[in-house]
């Protein structure tokens, strides 16, 4: 994939980790609907911990991926949605991808939104993720 980070963009967050563009090259692309802390027997998992939850809303991005045969470098952009963000957050939430993915935690365009609730009460956090299929 070929990726644009221009050297005039700088700030808070690097664009060398979120690009401003990744460009698939004649790839077909798949959606993958916001994954929450649900595991594949459909129990709610990881309380009131958003550590706990991010796991298993990347283990399910994973889980996704691999139903669609792709692979976390296929991702060209993840959304995350957190319940009450505060910048507190973001270690926990990235720490739980960096525990899922590894060596292979996804270079891709992201944003991260502050959202007063989801769908359920008890969800803390979606991610929605677009993949490049392979």
């Amino acid at each position: 994939m070929e990726t644009l980070n221009p050297p005039s963009l700088t700030g808070v967050f690097s664009h060398l980790i979120a690009q401003i563009a990744i460009t698939p090259p004649g790839a077909r692309l798949a959606a993958i609907s916001g994954q929450v802390a649900v595991d594949r027997s459909g129990q709610f998992v990881g309380g009131n911990d958003q550590a706990a939850q991010a796991r298993q809303c990347f283990s399910n991005v994973l889980d996704a991926l691999a139903a669609i045969k792709a692979d976390p470098k296929d991702i060209l952009q993840m959304k995350f949605y957190v319940v009450r963000h505060t910048p507190g957050l973001v270690p926990a939430i990235f720490g739980a991808g960096a525990d899922i993915f590894g060596e292979k935690w996804p270079v891709c365009a992201s944003t991260w939104i502050g959202v007063e609730a989801l769908a359920m009460p008890e969800w803390l956090l979606e991610i929605e993720v677009l993949v490049a299929l392979p």
